[in-house]
């Protein structure tokens, strides 16, 4: 047994890669996992995962379901082996699906449609080209909630031009969405006030913006069907920073999500308050990791991405 305090946390899209789960070979916890999502897709997400494109992958009606898959997988793979539990779970974005269905508040087979709707929805909320995202870097959070502020009351009120901060990353990494001359005035006007980047995302969807209010209807009618369990892990969620267990509240936070900020940086916050000392990245990629390096150094980042990436987490949580 561990006598590490550590959580799990799962990432969302813009860790997908062509043949992310290849290295985990024919593991059964990984075939079982392809196999229940396949069969709820009516797809074959194995050949997808494995074969891309890069380019359909990259389609958010592909990387959701993908990305779902991929953490879920590896977590299978950690409870398989008979690894020890963690104290709580968390997911950045669509992320959280993956901590929901880790912690035993959905299936996977449920999950899956379920995010794959999300993803559409957002795709159609807002036509491809009108809205944008950037990253803002060098500047504090505070910083870029006024220039978003600043920016958007630029705009009459009749253009319909938003912009907003949307995911909270890091204390000097935001993601700013919006209409796509709301981001680009925004981004014109924080470098101005010393921003030492702003960058442009290649995202085909202004996510977690006020824009997929109408998206975030689809997902609620689509929620209200689902059983939901009590976690059998503590999930914090994004929107709240908070661990609810009735269905009610998971559904309701899973709908405000949509259009509503990811606070990463008060989750890994919620996460130390817990006394987490070890923060594993369950999935492809090593996003979240770094994320948690520059949120609080004192934290010691892991990932469980592949088996050589396990070994090394189990010995350092021994």
């Amino acid at each position: 047994m561990t006598t590490k305090n550590f959580a799990f946390v799962f990432p969302g899209q813009g860790s997908q890669s062509v043949g992310m789960l290849d290295a985990w070979g024919n593991h059964p916890a990984v075939v079982a996992c392809l196999e229940e999502a396949s069969e709820a897709l009516g797809e074959d997400i194995g050949r997808l995962i494995h074969g891309g494109p890069k380019e359909a992958l990259a389609l958010t009606t592909n990387t959701q379901p993908v990305m779902l898959v991929a953490g879920v997988a590896a977590w299978r793979v950690w409870q398989a082996e008979g690894d020890p539990i963690p104290a709580a779970v968390a997911g950045h974005s669509l992320g959280e699906y993956s901590a929901l269905v880790a912690a035993g508040a959905l299936t996977l087979a449920q999950a899956a449609p379920l995010v794959r709707l999300r993803a559409s929805a957002m795709q159609e909320a807002v036509p491809v080209g009108a809205g944008a995202m950037a990253a803002i870097l060098g500047l504090p959070a505070s910083k870029v909630v006024a220039g978003c502020s600043e920016a958007s009351d630029r705009f009459d009120a009749g253009s319909g031009d938003v912009v907003e901060a949307v995911n909270f990353n890091d204390p000097v990494q935001t993601v700013i969405a919006g209409t796509k001359a709301g981001v680009e005035k925004a981004c014109e006007m924080l470098k101005a006030a010393g921003a030492k980047r702003a960058l442009p995302l290649p995202v085909s969807a202004p996510f977690h913006s006020s824009l997929m209010k109408p998206a975030a209807e689809k997902l609620r009618a689509a929620l209200a069907e689902l059983a939901f369990e009590a976690p059998r892990i503590p999930v914090v969620n994004n929107i709240d920073v908070a661990v609810v267990r009735d269905a009610a509240a998971i559904r309701d936070a899973l709908y405000r999500q949509a259009f509503g900020p990811v606070r990463w940086v008060e989750c890994i916050g919620a996460l130390q308050a817990r006394g987490v000392t070890h923060v594993v990245e369950c999935g492809p990629g090593k996003v979240l990791s770094g994320l948690t390096k520059r949120i609080d150094a004192a934290l010691v980042a892991a990932s469980v991405s592949d088996p050589a990436s396990l070994q090394e987490t189990r010995e350092l949580l021994a």
